[in-house]
């Protein structure tokens, strides 16, 4: 027995003293970064324009796969059951904190088996309607909505997506039906309201920016407790008149639990590094990405904070957890 303890130990202490070394000859090869989200999705295109600058600095190319599927438990267990080498990532919403108050079997933990790598940054939600609809400002949309029960219908990025939540909170402040039709991504939510066969999407405002700056949709609110830099000029759920209705959608980069922390470090410094290029700035800003500087372990504790939190918000809204 003590010649078993000794070996565990000194394999414990090999395991231990090679991570610095591991850390050092990293990245020796691609990266992947799962997506559990489709392709086209603010979850998809926002990551991509900081990963591609990583891929720059680091010289290695840095794969960004769309794994859409059962909200995002697909993509996310996935990349929990990979190996934890700094190879396999997952970046992700914060759809990420939603997951456990939705899903009552899941073959994951998101607070065990995961760790945060680095905060991307906050996009705000846009309400965005067909022109062709004729309600201008969001007063006028939920009357409208509350005339016609049983009739609007609205698209979401999967159950539990924050894309979904974010609705069903406003929906229980302003106090209307709508039934919910879920979609592998957002580019197919966007298509459906543009063809006006959708009344409405609470978008990521990246994804929905163009077609609202072409006029092919209409924006009518944010999501934010504040408006939103990219439209200045749309007012917040709040201040249109409905209290506690506000929701606020992020982006993160996560790695397998057991990655060596020299390389969760490095992972994080070659984000933020990422972060401050001035191209890089410029074109989240135009996507209207809003900085949120956080530490992994920062991070952590807002995934555990948001997490306790869903879990009531989820009860208080009825929603059904799978």
């Amino acid at each position: 027995m003590a010649f078993r303890s000794v070996s565990a130990a000194l394999a414990a202490v090999i395991v231990l003293s090679a991570h610095p070394a591991v850390a050092q000859t990293w990245p020796a090869k691609p990266i992947r970064v799962i997506n559990p989200f489709g392709v086209g999705s603010a979850t998809d295109v926002i990551p991509r324009i900081i990963l591609e600058q990583v891929q720059q600095n680091i010289g290695q190319p840095v794969l960004v796969e769309a794994r859409p599927g059962a909200g995002d438990t697909t993509g996310t267990a996935q990349v929990v059951n990979s190996e934890p080498d700094g190879y396999t990532l997952l970046v992700n919403s914060s759809a990420h904190t939603l997951t456990p108050a939705m899903y009552k079997s899941l073959s994951f933990d998101p607070m065990r088996d995961l760790v945060g790598v680095a905060m991307l940054g906050v996009m705000p939600q846009v309400l965005i309607t067909s022109p062709a609809a004729g309600l201008k400002t969001l007063k006028a949309f939920v009357a409208d909505a509350q005339a016609k029960p049983g009739t609007y219908n609205y698209a979401s990025t999967g159950v539990g997506a924050a894309t979904h939540v974010s609705v069903e909170k406003f929906r229980l402040s302003a106090k209307f039906e709508a039934t919910h039709v879920p979609f592998k991504s957002g580019a197919e939510g966007i298509s459906e309201v543009v063809a006006g066969r959708m009344n409405f999407y609470f978008c990521p405002i990246g994804t929905a920016l163009p077609f609202i700056q072409e006029g092919r949709l209409l924006g009518l609110a944010v999501s934010t407790p504040r408006r939103a830099v990219a439209l200045p000029d749309v007012p917040t759920t709040i201040e249109a008149g409905y209290p506690n209705s506000d929701y606020t959608f992020w982006f993160a980069l996560f790695a397998p639990a057991k990655t060596p922390r020299p390389i969760v470090d490095r992972l994080h410094q070659e984000a933020m590094k990422a972060l401050e290029a001035p191209s890089v700035k410029t074109r989240l800003a135009q996507n209207g990405v809003e900085a949120l500087v956080m530490t992994p372990a920062d991070l952590d504790k807002l995934v555990a904070t948001e997490i306790k939190d869903n879990i009531e918000l989820i009860k208080t809204l009825g929603l059904k957890t799978n």
